[in-house]
This record gives C-alpha cells, structure tokens and sequence, in this order.
C-alpha cells in the first residue's frame, strides 16, 4: 500500500481538503475517519500513564484534552491554513476567548477594531474587564497611527477580523503585522468569513488565526465549532510574556524545547484552558465539521460568484441606500480586497435602504428563499437585522462604529442560484414602494 496523500502538504488545496492528516492505516484501514465516541481511553501501563500526564508522548487519556477524530480535524485545518498547530474548541467565542485568555493576564490590554462581530466586542468591553484585560479600540482601522495611539506596554496582541461583521472591511494585514511585530505580540485574525481557501492571513504577517467554524468551514449548519491555529514560531519568550517563560520552564524537558519554540501557543492553550475549562468539541462535531471541508473550496467559488452578482444587482436597486461589498468597484475597499482577495471577498454583505426599519422589516417579511436567521456561511441563502440581533445590547454609538444602523441588513449569499436570489431581493425591496 503506497498511500501517503494524508502527509504531502506540497499537494494542491482541493486534494488536501479531502486527505490531510488521516492516514487510514492508523484507523483499521477506514476511509471515512471514524468517530471515538468515548469518554476516555485506556492508559496502557504505568510508566506510559507519566508518559502521558508530563506530555513527554503524544496520545489520549482523556477527550476533555484530545480524541483522535478532533486530531484529524485539527491537522486538516493546519495544513490547509498552512499552520505548525491547531486545536479545535466548542464554538468561535470559546476559541476567540481562550485564545485572549491565554495570551493576556489580570492588567494587560488587547488592541482590537470596532467593526467585529458583536459578541467579540461585548467580550472585550464588557467580560473580560472583570478578569482585569481590558479591550482598547482603534478611532480608524484604516489608519495605522490610531493603532500606534492606543498600543502601550500593557498590549499583549491586536485582534482583527480579516473580513468584518457585517460591513465586510477590509484591514491592511500586513500593515498591521508589521506593527505588531515592531511592539513584540503579535497579529490575531479572525478569518471566519473567508476561510483558508480565499486568504491566509499567515501569508500577510499574521501569528494566529481564530475561526467560527460553524460557518463556511461546514457549509451545512449543522454543527456549533470553534478553531484557533498558530503559524508557529512567534517568540513568547521576548519578556512580554512571563506566563509563558513559566510554561517553558515547566515542559521544556518533558514536551521538548524545539516543539515550544514552534507551538507554544497552541500548547499551553491545549494544557491550560482547553482541558481546565472545558470548551472541547465533540468528536461527533469534528466529523461533522470534516464533511464539510471536503467541498470548502467548491463552495466558496460558487458563494462567491454568487455574490458578486447580488451585490451587483443590489447596487442598482433604487430602493436601496448602500451596498458593502468589497467584490464592487465603487467599494472603498476594493483595492484592498484585489490584493488579499483575488478569488473574491466571501459572501457576506450589508445593505443598508433608503426608507429605514420600516423598510428592512418589510424586506425581512418578504423574502421567500433567503431565511431569517443570525447565522452566516451556510450552504443556504440568510438574512438579518444585525441591530436587533448580532449587535443587539450595544449602544448606537458602538453599532454604527461598526457599520450597524437601523436600515442595515446583513446577507449571507448561498449556492442557490443567483437568478433565484435575486428575483427574491427584488421581489422584496419592490414592496417596499407599496
């Protein structure tokens, strides 16, 4: 038997998505990766249970730390984000939170944008300040002198989304890695709308990626999943991070230094807040999540030609006040998104009408094929309020900060066909005259 497509990562993104890190042989010859639905597994013998607990071996004890499907899952995402480590988690806060957990202490600050999904800012204005981490945002994430503004020797990472939620602006990445990097901590992205096929935020300077999974990396929404990936590399040790000079000191004889060199990060995410707080994912969720990453890159064409043709369409309606969407010309970010988006911009967009709630009620009424719901990234045509839903709870000022107004809707674009989605939009923004 010659199979060895599981550990080539020179292979081109299609064929990893289906064959990355599940080797068969390692499984009872099973093509399809098996699912460990078990709490725990057998220790072996005693010198193999030290083994295991001081983590100088590789294996499973106990899920709350590790399963061999989530393996596959996060090897999977690694090499298709081209990563050293990911780790796989309960949904996208538990990722976004143990990761700022992890990197910052009771005292220490995160610089971060005001155009985020709400539940990341309400995470950084509102919970972690009782942790004593407080959350800083930039006046203009456009302009890289607001970051240098508020970064102080108390700032352990900036924190930005490579596509926002739900205006879709675009960061300069690398502009702002460069900074990062100049202060010592580094650059987190949050990549959910994009996925690994259209951008690779490690390419343009980025330290860690953070993702929802349950959303374009499933495709199907089925499954609640988070994932943090590291590049791999970023010196912890620089005096920034005593946090991490202890965990070095703890491992470095048992996990080995040239592995922490590499993956601290992950590491000490897996052993610190993944295990003592609990936010694993169920094996069950990790093959879900796997089903769909099979099709990630068909999909994503489809989602994204898909929307262009929207926005395009949406552009042109009278009823409508604006379109954001990078994909368009007229977008003040298109330049931008030439650069990091060759394959197209995601699928997300908010429109914003000219005759306000009333209108955006009406439309939300009308709609037949698009659904109603507060998720993104499915298969499937989704629309919503993102004030009285994803924002909801934030003051006006903190929601038009992020491009959230009474008259926005935001539009997830699915794989139906275009013509069908938008003989929908128009039949609804027609109404609106009436």
């Amino acid at each position: 038997m010659s199979y060895e497509a599981y550990k080539n990562n020179q292979l081109g993104f299609n064929t990893r998505q289906l064959h990355a890190g599940y080797n068969p042989a390692e499984h009872y010859r099973s093509k399809a990766v098996p699912i460990y639905q078990t709490a725990a597994f057998e220790l072996g013998d005693f010198e193999r249970c030290i083994r295991l607990f001081d983590y100088s071996e590789e294996g499973h004890s106990y899920v709350r730390f590790s399963n061999p499907t989530n393996t596959v899952l996060e090897k999977r995402l690694t090499s298709l984000e081209g990563g050293a480590e990911s780790i796989a988690l309960g949904s996208g806060m538990a990722a976004i939170s143990n990761t700022f957990l992890n990197i910052a202490v009771a005292g220490d600050e995160i610089v971060s944008v005001n155009t985020l999904y709400g539940g990341s800012t309400t995470l950084l204005n509102s919970i972690l300040p009782d942790y004593g981490i407080v959350g800083k945002f930039v006046e203009d994430e456009n302009d890289i002198e607001s970051y240098k503004k508020v970064i102080t020797d108390k700032t352990k990472a900036i924190y930005i989304e490579s596509l926002g939620n739900p205006g879709m602006n675009i960061i300069d990445i690398e502009a702002v890695a460069n900074l990062a990097h100049e202060n010592g901590i580094p650059l987190i992205v949050d990549n959910t709308f994009a996925t690994p096929y259209l951008l690779r935020p490690f390419e343009y300077g980025a330290d860690i990626v953070c993702y929802s999974a349950t959303k374009y990396l499933a495709g199907h929404g089925t499954t609640i999943v988070g994932a943090v990936v590291e590049k791999g590399g970023f010196n912890w040790l620089n005096g920034k991070f005593p946090q991490f000079e202890k965990f070095y000191d703890e491992y470095k004889d048992t996990i080995g230094k040239e592995v922490l060199d590499e993956t601290m990060f992950t590491k000490r995410l897996r052993i610190r807040y993944l295990t003592d707080l609990g936010s694993h994912l169920s094996p069950n969720s990790a093959f879900n999540l796997l089903q769909g990453i099979e099709t990630l890159s068909l999909r994503m064409r489809e989602h994204t030609a898909n929307a262009q043709k929207v926005a395009e369409f949406l552009e042109s309606h009278p009823q409508v006040l604006s379109v954001s969407y990078p994909g368009l010309k007229s977008n003040k970010y298109h330049e931008l998104a030439k650069k990091y988006f060759p394959k197209g911009p995601g699928a997300i967009m908010s429109i914003r009408l000219k005759g306000g709630i009333s209108a955006a009620r009406k439309v939300l009424k009308k709609v037949k094929v698009f659904d109603y719901m507060v998720n993104v990234g499915d298969a499937k045509s989704l629309i919503v309020h993102s004030a009285t839903s994803t924002h909801f709870g934030q003051s006006k000022e903190e929601r038009e900060k992020a491009g959230v107004y009474d008259d926005t809707l935001r539009l997830s674009i699915g794989i139906e066909e275009a013509e069908d989605l938008i003989d929908d939009l128009k039949h609804a923004l027609d109404s609106i005259e009436g």
